[in-house]
């Protein structure tokens, strides 16, 4: 019998939306607190900032992107998102559990749910990055296949960015 946790993400409906749908407005504001928790000021600029970088539009499907919610009672429980990098090439943006609801396989079920997108869409590369104070990110994205862009075994805080890649 599959252990709870993984029958809570099975759970779990789908809801394709965009970034500024208001059901996605708690994740995205812990999703912020916890940016700024992790790495604080970047040249005098919250790291929270980075959520805006992109409008919206970029991940709406009429652009190539895709942005879904994990949804249960009503609540959203995790998220993520992808945009179009190129004709065979979609970017993963802000993968996010909410901190109630860590360990129960809702980010690996966000990854499954956005790489069937994207292979649907004719995509075969999927890249991302995540921060080097984000050690729970490495490890889901070494887990589900990912390969790494920069050395694992050296200085993590020194690279920064940590580019991930894999081919679908």
């Amino acid at each position: 019998m599959p252990a709870p946790s993984a029958l809570f993400a099975a759970g779990a409906s789908v809801l394709r939306t965009t970034p500024d749908d208001a059901l996605a407005a708690p994740l995205v504001e812990e999703l912020s607190r916890e940016y700024d928790e992790r790495y604080g000021l970047n040249d005098g600029i919250p790291s929270s900032v980075e959520l805006s970088r992109y409008p919206a539009e970029v991940f709406h499907e009429d652009h190539g992107g895709d942005f879904l919610l994990l949804v249960v009672d009503g609540v959203a429980v995790a998220g993520g998102a992808f945009k179009r990098v190129d004709d065979t090439t979609v970017e993963v943006k802000r993968v996010w559990t909410h901190s109630s609801h860590r360990r129960k396989g809702l980010a690996r079920r966000v990854m499954a749910e956005l790489e069937g997108e994207a292979r649907r869409r004719g995509v075969s590369t999927i890249v991302l990055t995540t921060g080097a104070r984000q050690p729970e990110a490495v490890g889901l994205y070494l887990a589900l296949g990912y390969r790494p862009l920069f050395d694992l075994d050296g200085d993590l805080e020194a690279i920064s960015y940590l580019h991930f890649e894999k081919a679908l």
